[in-house]
Formats: structure tokens, sequence, C-alpha cells
């Protein structure tokens, strides 16, 4: 099975918002398509999943084009897609039937949903009723409650708590060992670090990088450097030619060239009697990769 994007064009007047964008996710697991807010993101989605016209490209699944007959596919959007007015359990029984599941198996579906994400007790409650991050696990069940096998999720962090999030977490890698295709478009580049084995990284409706996000980061080399001491090392730092570029808690973290710079700054400290109690050479992070690629306006 594979996922296909070919040539995506979709203009607003002269504004190009996807510009011949072109992927693939050939093996299943989580796929980041990642940028910054207006990057076309969801513009891309709608066209590969026929919610909206391309004016150029086309999106396949195992080479033919994508069409709710042609893939059992869930969606789940940024924005509410829900009936605030409805009872959960009602409108998920709904969706599901609409994706062709008979209404014994759609109820046992949207029970098993209900009870794995903890919103059990809201089954005959309004949609509105329900706090952001609950809302935001009903869409959830909307997306998957027929099994699918590609799953697309735009911005699904949106709105969590820290323990929310972890429960979708389990819910992504759970997806993953089932060998289902899961799409992850983010902004937040940590979390798409965190899942994604290949990335397209969008811009203005390019793509800026795409790819292994391994090998993308190995080609960049070890060019950051996270110490943290008990003493103040800047001066050290500055002598080594070492570039700071971030602080928090009890770390700093510096540019580097390589490996040879990281080891002088190391033999430096030594000397002066100074030992790190973290001294860790690394690749840069997505988030750096971005903005350098992007330049300011990212």
């Amino acid at each position: 099975m594979s996922l296909t994007v070919n040539d995506f064009v979709k203009k607003y007047g002269d504004k190009a918002a996807v510009d011949h964008l072109s992927f693939q996710m050939k093996n299943s697991g989580v796929f980041g398509l990642i940028g910054t807010n207006g990057a076309g993101k969801t513009t891309t989605i709608r066209m590969m999943l026929g919610l909206l016209s391309a004016d150029q490209g086309e999106a396949a699944w195992n080479g033919k084009r994508i069409t709710r007959e042609s893939l059992n596919f869930g969606y789940m959007p940024e924005e509410r897609g829900i009936y605030m007015k409805t009872r959960v359990a009602e409108q998920l029984e709904y969706f599901a039937m609409l994706r062709g599941m008979k209404r014994n198996d759609a109820k046992k579906s949207v029970a098993k949903w209900m009870e794995r994400l903890g919103v059990s007790e809201y089954r005959n409650m309004a949609a509105e009723k329900l706090s952001k991050g609950n809302q935001q696990k009903v869409q959830l069940i909307a997306a998957v409650v027929n099994d699918p096998e590609l799953i697309v999720l735009d911005e699904p962090f949106s709105g969590l708590d820290p323990v929310n999030t972890e429960l979708l977490r389990d819910v992504i890698d759970e997806m993953v060992k089932n060998g289902k295709f899961v799409v992850l478009s983010s902004h937040q580049m940590p979390v798409v670090e965190d899942y994604c084995e290949e990335i397209v990284l969008l811009h203005k409706g390019r793509a800026l990088l795409s790819g292994s996000l391994r090998d993308i980061k190995r080609g960049y080399g070890h060019t950051n450097l996270i110490v943290s001491c008990e003493k103040d090392v800047s001066e050290i730092a500055d002598e080594a030619g070492l570039i700071r570029i971030g602080a928090r808690a009890n770390e700093t973290e510096y540019k580097i060239t390589g490996d040879k710079m990281a080891q002088s700054f190391l033999s430096a400290m030594i000397s002066k009697g100074v030992y790190p109690i973290k001294y860790e050479i690394r690749e840069p992070s997505l988030h750096q990769i971005f903005v350098e690629k992007a330049g300011e306006d990212a």
C-alpha cells in the first residue's frame, strides 16, 4: 500500500496556497506534514481527500485516485467538525453508518472508542457541553470509528491537557502497531520529531524539505552541543568560539562546527577544573532546521 501526492497546485487569485507539491508515503507509520500556520497543510489535506478540488495534480492510494469508494479513510480536522447540539454517541453512530457500518457494528465501535478515550460518561450529552479537550477526543473517534486504512490528523494535540496528550500518543502508537497509515499535520515540531520517520516541510505552499527525518538531520551533522555545569562556563565557551543559541533550566545550548570543536571545549573546561553534569553532542532540532530553511518570515 502507498499514498502518493503528485504535483498539487491550488491558487486563490494570484496567491498559491499549494505550489507544485509532491510526496509519497510508501510504508505504514506516521508521516509528518509540517509547517507554520498558513503554510498550506490543511489545503493539501483537503485536496488529498477530495474535499477540495485541486487546480492541478492528483492524490492516489495504491495507484488509484482517492475517493470514498477507493479508500477507507478517516479525517480529524483542526476546526470543530461535530454537531454541537446533538448527543455524542448518537452522532458518532451516525458518522459510522455514513461510512458503511451496520447499526450494531457502529454502536459497538463507538462504545469501544468512548471507553478507550474516557468519554463514555458523556455519551448522552450534547457535544457543546463538553470541554474543548473532550470535544477533540470525540472528533478523533469520528475519524477512526470505521477502522480506516489511512488516518489524517490535523493538529490533533490542540486543546489537550498533558494527561490527554499522553492518551492520544498511546492511541497513535496503537495505530502504528496495527499497520495504519497516519498523516500527522502540525506546526509543533517537537511532536513531529517524536513520531514521524518521513516528513514534508511546507513553507508558503512549497516543500522546503522532504524525505527521511533521520537522513535530513544526519545531513546536518553534529552542530549542537548541550552543556549543564554547576559553574558558569560562558567565558570558556567564548574562548573556544562556541555560539550560544539557547538556555533552559540549568543547561545551555551552543552552535558548534562539529565533534572536534566540542572535544576542544571539553578539554578546556577540564583543564580549568570544570566538569560537566551533562555534555550532549547532537544534530539540530527540526525546529532549528525549519527556521534556517524558511528564514526570518517563518
